[in-house]
């Protein structure tokens, strides 16, 4: 451990597939990740001191359960690259940890033997702590793996829940769940079938998350509906609205209406446009550019400030023309650019950010036309007849899951190549930005209904759940499984996660991700999940087709 300058494996790039070790391929600095490591340690350290406290019975320290959340979501891939902003969490978690011990020492509360000691606040002790809280800290790589496989898919669901409490939708036993899962495997004795079940429970939890960003989204804009949302650009200056954040978008849109300066959506906040409340404005005038990975060459073109409500920053070039006009927000941070922090109400203040788009040029052009979004399972249930209609006809031979993430890798056209080569009575069902692999193909429709159904943002791949659990009503099956139904998913981040964990607590097997397995997955583990529930990766678009279609 001590011959490696950081080491990450959270993500799909990782180096070699096995693991960075001297700068993270998203770009950040071994000082960053090891500071990461560090701040998860602190949240460790206070989820174990905070559950012992409650488990006696006793009064808890408030704000512990949105420390939880905030801190997991700062971790999360491309979210947050700025060591300042990861060592104040650190400092906020250290000072919620002494008030904890106080508590707990009041109290007579019986600690863990396990539970880390506190250290002080010298930049020195910040780098010593961090090396021992490296994820390489297990050394038995199954029990790493499955500590890691939680840990990962909590960041996930943090990120879900986050949007959900910025909505005013919280939901306690959530982050009850989140505090309980962290002291376990802060335990570097906790067995291997207490962290399976661990794992499951994650994923059971997660789904909770989800529906309840579900329903914030949906009771605070309406329902999505079928869109077509514009691809080109206007000749108004623009602002770019990066990440997946609505009630950010909303506040933007509501601070630029009737200054003259456009919205573009991009990336994952294409589907603001689905929702009711946010496509009545008409300065939200279409999207901009592709997935997040794009964004150096297209930040370049759209002449505009940019705002990141969320994770999917690249690090600019030293010489990008955008890097003095990009803004973050929340639990994202980039050295150099400017932090919005959000009132005591939540709310963000856009001025300084429209004021620098009055002076710039309208976006460059980069493409024309428009895209098609819109199939949440409110949605799709008003086409139930429709598509049931359809499926037993034989016009719809069967639905393939194509959500998750898009990503830097050549390999990653093999998504491309396998939507265009499906047959032409199969659905494309996706969500995340993995559509924009094929989002912007010419693949038709079947009986009206068109062969890519987009329903969103990754948490939206609850829908296909939801949907799939329909479905299997309306079709009287015995089981899940038993559907005309495939999963092929593409994975790159921790929210990708939760959604595969969700999957599998609800009984869905077979699944497909890809382009690589997790290097955070044993051999072990893996092994447990493939004779569970016939997890397994890809091979070749035409191998694919045949064990997948038929």
């Amino acid at each position: 451990m001590m011959e490696n300058k950081m080491f990450c494996f959270q993500c799909q790039e990782t180096a070699k597939g096995t693991g960075c070790t001297v700068k993270g391929v998203c770009g950040k600095e071994a000082s960053t990740s090891n500071y990461q490591d560090l701040l998860l340690g602190v949240v460790r350290g206070v989820a174990t001191i905070d559950r012992a406290i409650r488990k006696a019975g006793v009064e808890s320290v408030a704000g512990v359960d949105t420390y939880f959340v905030d801190a997991l979501f700062a971790c999360i891939t491309n979210a947050n690259f700025d060591d300042a902003s990861i060592l104040k969490r650190v400092d906020k978690g250290i000072a919620l940890k002494k008030q904890l011990l106080a508590i707990a020492k009041e109290h007579n509360v019986e600690l863990p033997a396990y539970h880390e000691i506190l250290w002080g606040g010298e930049k020195a002790d910040y780098e010593a702590q961090s090396r021992k809280e490296s994820v390489l800290r297990n050394e038995n790589e199954d029990l790493r793996s499955l500590k890691e496989l939680t840990v990962l898919g909590l960041k996930g669901m943090a990120a879900y829940y986050e949007h959900a409490s910025r909505l005013g939708y919280t939901d306690t036993t959530i982050t009850d769940f989140m505090g309980d899962a962290l002291a376990i495997i802060a335990n570097p004795d906790a067995p291997m079938d207490q962290l399976l079940n661990c794992v499951l429970d994650t994923g059971k939890w997660g789904v909770n998350a989800m529906a309840l960003l579900d329903k914030a989204n949906s009771t605070s804009y309406g329902h999505p509906e079928i869109t077509k949302v514009n691809i080109g650009v206007g000749k108004n200056p623009g602002i770019l609205i990066s990440g997946h954040d609505l009630h950010d978008i909303e506040e933007l849109l509501k601070q630029t209406e009737g200054t003259g300066v456009d919205v573009y959506t991009h990336g994952e906040m294409l589907p603001a446009h689905y929702y009711p409340e946010l496509k009545k404005y008409k300065h939200l005038v279409g999207n901009y550019g592709n997935a997040w990975w794009k964004q150096k060459e297209e930040f370049s073109t759209f002449n505009g400030p940019i705002v990141f409500t969320t994770n999917c920053i690249v690090p600019p070039s030293p010489n990008a023309n955008y890097k003095d006009r990009v803004f973050t927000m929340n639990s994202t941070g980039f050295p150099g650019w400017k932090h919005i922090e959000a009132d005591a109400n939540g709310h963000k203040d856009f001025s300084e950010v429209i004021a620098i788009a009055k002076t710039c040029e309208a976006p460059t052009e980069i493409e024309t036309g428009e895209i098609v979004g819109g199939f949440a399972h409110n949605q799709v249930f008003a086409l139930a007849d429709k598509i049931v209609e359809a499926v037993k006809s034989g016009a719809i031979r069967k639905f393939v899951v194509m959500g998750g993430c898009d990503g830097r890798m050549r390999s990653r056209d093999y998504y491309t190549e396998f939507a265009q080569q499906l047959p032409h009575d199969v659905v494309i069902l996706t969500s995340g930005c993995a559509k924009f692999k094929y989002n912007k193909l010419n693949l038709g429709d079947i009986n009206g209904i068109p062969r890519v159904l987009d329903a969103g943002q990754c948490n939206d791949s609850y829908t296909w759940a939801v949907v799939a659990l329909k479905l299997k009503e309306i079709f009287g099956a015995a089981d899940i499984n038993d559907l005309p139904l495939a999963f092929n998913i593409a994975w790159y981040e921790q929210k990708a996660v939760i959604v595969l964990l969700a999957l599998l607590s609800l009984g869905i097997k077979n699944i497909h991700i890809g382009p690589t397995l997790p290097a955070f997955v044993s051999p072990g583990v893996l092994k447990v999940l493939v004779e569970q529930f016939g997890l397994g990766g890809i091979t070749t678009v035409e191998e694919d087709l045949k064990r997948m279609i038929g």
